[in-house]
């Protein structure tokens, strides 16, 4: 089968499709012919940085659509050839990928494989980000950071399916402003991208990060209060930005570290004179720790692309072969919506 292998780390030419052996499921294991694969940053940080990459070779890829293959011992649930998403532990750049039972999901009646393969990581960490973990309620106001990419996009609609009275987002360009308008925000705010340097394990890359410039203006859109809720991927400079743009007893969840910095650290002195909270979230983490908490989240997420509450547009989409180009197109910053390989 194919399958893109990365076997030294450094920018998107060190993704090589190669031949290998199909894999087989074992127990509590479930196979799947893959017919899409999302494309997510956190592939671009493997294979820059090696993140959550246990060893050399490796194959990146952490969602797909497609139909299941085989079923390893003890597995109940799905069937052969049932058509399912997947959020899998790597190895998603393939014709066939490997999935815990426990995060592969019947497709909800109506959703097909293209948009399926948008779900798995995006959709339910949308949901977390505003239900599980941020709690927003009716009449409360919420920032995003990349309001245009794939998370950003459903939690503007989520948010605004959830009552919230002001949705603003933060993105790097007009162009991805106007889209962000269109999929729920009230208003966005502008950042300009400016470059950093995030180190790798085999070379220096150059990341592009928004500039936390946009505070003021925060404060400005909601009468100088501030926001309830902060939703944070992106780390260092930005996430303290963020914290500073809460209102008394406000929320800040960071969900990922786009910049690479170092990690965050917040204490009584940020958190006392207003009453916030900072918590965080990871949606590869949690399929570890606790799948049940996981799958419950999940279903009640499929269920709002169901329902039309929500959708995801996939804006690009590029045959298995060509990954580079796609994470050429999303390491670029100019990206917005969903990135998908088409597979079979």
């Amino acid at each position: 089968m194919r399958a893109v292998q990365v076997q030294e780390y450094g920018g998107p030419e060190v993704l090589r499709t190669v031949e290998t052996e199909v894999p087989e499921p074992g127990p509590g294991q479930v196979s799947v012919d893959v017919a899409y694969t999302g494309v997510n940053f956190a592939d671009l940080k493997a294979r820059g940085e090696g993140y959550r990459v246990p060893s050399l070779p490796f194959v990146p890829g952490l969602e797909v659509s497609g139909r299941v293959r085989a079923l390893g011992e003890g597995v109940s649930g799905v069937e052969v050839g049932q058509e399912v998403a997947a959020l899998t532990n790597g190895g998603a750049y393939a014709d066939v990928v490997v999935a815990d039972a426990t995060t592969v999901f019947p497709l909800p009646s109506g959703v097909d494989l293209r948009t399926a393969a948008t779900l798995p990581t995006v959709l339910p960490t949308a949901y977390a980000l505003v239900h599980a973990v941020g709690r927003l309620q009716p009449g409360e106001t919420v920032l995003v950071q990349g309001a245009a990419g794939g998370v950003g996009t459903t939690v503007g609609q989520l948010a605004k399916a959830a009552g919230a009275s002001g949705v603003f987002g933060v993105v790097s360009g007009a162009a991805k402003a106007k889209y962000a308008l269109d999929h729920g925000y009230d208003d966005v705010f502008v950042a300009p991208s400016t470059n950093s340097t995030a180190s790798t394990n085999s070379t220096n890359s150059t990341a592009s990060t928004v500039s936390a410039g946009f505070v003021d203006e925060v404060r400005a859109a909601t009468g100088g209060r501030g926001v309830d809720l902060a939703l944070d991927p992106v780390g260092g400079e930005t996430f303290r930005a963020s914290l500073a743009s809460l209102a008394a007893f406000g929320r800040l969840v960071s969900f990922g570290n786009a910049s690479s910095a170092e990690p965050w650290r917040v204490g009584q002195p940020e958190l006392y004179p207003t009453g916030l909270s900072v918590s965080g979230f990871s949606i590869l983490t949690l399929a570890q720790t606790a799948p049940d908490a996981l799958r419950a989240l999940t279903e009640k997420a499929f269920a709002a692309v169901a329902e039309g509450v929500v959708s995801l547009p996939v804006t690009a989409e590029f045959p298995l072969e060509e990954a580079s180009e796609a994470h050429r197109l999303m390491g670029g910053r100019t990206s917005t919506g969903k990135l998908l390989l088409r597979v079979a």
